[in-house]
């Protein structure tokens, strides 16, 4: 968690990778992990648009799957507590650490080959793939027609099943 770069919390047991940061001048140059404040991811959203809404939507609706506990819905958990301090979710752009007692997921097939952890997973089906020691699940990039919420449905199935593997 040391070399970690991103956004979120510094507690964090799930992480999703990403081939990309918010074209922001605040988010090109940092070199650690930044907890998000209330309000920011919307106003990323705002200042860059549709694409990075998504982005966060989409982790939140992944987020709330795996723990809903004391939120009304997926959009309240996004809005109070995704990525900032005390959450348990990280968006990082630097490569995976594989830190014991964290789930990476790898968003995008391209991204995971680009980061060479191809070779060192089992593909589930044609959109996820897995490498159980690792703590690692391959997942299509997070967008709304990439990762549909059925998609979702399934990747919390796997984060669910990975964080349960002996190691």
């Amino acid at each position: 968690m040391v070399n970690d770069v991103g956004l979120g919390s510094e507690s964090f047991t799930v992480a999703i990778y990403m081939p990309n940061r918010p074209p922001l001048d605040q988010h090109q140059y940092i070199g650690g992990l930044t907890p998000l404040v209330h309000g920011e991811i919307a106003e990323i959203a705002r200042l860059t648009g549709n694409h990075w809404r998504k982005i966060f939507n989409v982790y939140a609706k992944l987020a709330f799957k795996l723990c809903a506990e004391g939120y009304g819905s997926w959009q309240q958990l996004r809005d109070d507590s995704l990525l900032q301090p005390g959450s348990n979710y990280a968006l990082l752009f630097s490569a995976p650490s594989f830190a014991e007692n964290t789930i990476h997921i790898i968003a995008g097939k391209q991204h995971a080959h680009t980061l060479g952890v191809t070779e060192c997973v089992v593909w589930v089906d044609r959109y996820f793939a897995v490498n159980r020691a690792k703590r690692l699940i391959v997942s299509p990039y997070l967008d709304y027609r990439q990762l549909s919420d059925a998609r979702i449905d399934v990747l919390a199935a796997l984060v669910n099943d990975v964080h349960g593997a002996k190691q």
